[in-house]
């Protein structure tokens, strides 16, 4: 096996991927789970699967789900919206 570990400036680990010695590591993936993860600290948002290019949303992020009944229904039918649960955004 190899592995690798993304330790934040905190020396809090952050990540870990794991994957066979017979195959090879992406590290485009892991420089993209880099962004992603220091996208999320900075804004409190987010990041979808293969963000930036994600398929459904593109370079969008994920706001954080409602907290309450009233935040939920506000964010029904918005059109960056799937329902109350998903809403997305452009940074």
């Amino acid at each position: 096996m190899r592995a690798t570990f993304i330790i934040d400036p905190e020396g809090v680990l952050r990540a870990m991927v794991y994957y066979p010695m017979t195959n090879g590591r992406s590290v485009d993936e892991f420089y993209r789970l880099v962004q992603a993860l220091q996208t999320s600290d900075t804004n409190k948002v987010a990041c979808p699967a293969s963000w930036p290019q994600n398929e459904l949303i593109g370079d969008h992020v994920i706001v954080p789900p409602a907290k309450d009944v009233k935040t939920a229904k506000e964010r029904t039918g918005l059109d960056n919206s799937f329902d109350w649960w998903f809403v997305h955004k452009k940074l």
